[in-house]
């Protein structure tokens, strides 16, 4: 879809790398400017490292290789003031918005030893999963109203379709979070649909990434063999798929390709929710 997205902007947050990267650079073959967000900040309930300030850096770096212009800012998706700012600034240098990808998000895993109350997890997980979505849109509306439409592609996960039990916090407020992206996405979807803003969630199965590549996400899944047996539970047996899978998802709901499809949780999951 070379050229899909010429003269458009994007918003990727969770951008330092993995998903958001992927989707930074997609998108930025396609034609656009991207302003790619992360926190470049560690979170004590997280068990595994997030990305860095070096890692949003490369990102910007690839973008730029792939033929689109990136702005980068460090800004935690929890706190909306800090997020409005960043999109207002981006918007003001780069002349609109179009497209808006709220990827950020955190996963599950076991630490190898915990620390954390489980009512600050639950909280950090909720709120980076589920706020910082909400926050994304809040922050991005005015704008995508301004130039007449676009499209907001809200992250979730399988978690979000189809739940299974780990009884662990992390696992439940992940599961819990994911599921609130429909609604949000729905919400979303039925106010802004008159001013030609399309909304969608999409649904992938594990991603060959850091997020489910790290030591913490290991003792997880050798601690839940049950539920990942058979390729996560995939009817295609597909085991992780890659970043590239979801960003072609991502890319067809930014189009003009997807025109008049809203209020989708669009599923790429090798069957996940069917099996």
């Amino acid at each position: 879809m070379t050229g899909a997205l010429d003269g458009r902007v994007a918003v990727v947050t969770g951008a330092a790398r993995g998903q958001g990267r992927g989707h930074a650079i997609t998108l930025a073959a396609a034609g656009a400017a991207v302003l790619a967000v992360d926190i470049c900040a560690q979170i004590r309930t997280v068990p595994y490292a997030l990305g860095t300030a070096d890692d949003l850096a490369e990102t910007g770096r690839l973008v730029e290789a792939a033929g689109g212009r990136c702005l980068t800012a460090a800004v935690d998706v929890r706190d909306r003031s800090a997020l409005v700012a960043a999109v207002d600034a981006a918007v003001a240098e780069l002349g609109r918005l179009d497209v808006v990808v709220a990827n950020a998000g955190v996963a599950q895993g076991l630490p190898e030893r915990e620390v954390s109350p489980e009512e600050e997890i639950w909280a950090d997980y909720v709120a980076v999963n589920l706020t910082g979505a909400y926050n994304t849109v809040q922050a991005a509306k005015a704008h995508l109203k301004a130039a007449g439409g676009g499209s907001i592609i809200i992250i979730s996960s399988t978690s979000g379709l189809k739940g299974q039990s780990r009884g662990d916090v992390r696992s439940d407020a992940y599961t819990a979070a994911k599921h609130g992206l429909v609604g949000v996405m729905r919400a979303a979807a039925n106010e802004l649909g008159p001013d030609r803003i399309r909304v969608n969630t999409i649904h992938p199965t594990a991603i060959e990434t850091a997020m489910v590549t790290n030591e913490a996400m290991q003792r997880w899944i050798a601690a839940n063999v049950a539920v990942v047996a058979g390729g996560f539970g995939d009817a295609m047996h597909a085991g992780r798929i890659e970043v590239r899978d979801i960003s072609e998802a991502v890319l067809w709901l930014a189009s003009d390709a997807s025109r008049f499809v809203t209020g989708v949780a669009l599923p790429v999951d090798a069957g996940f929710a069917i099996a």
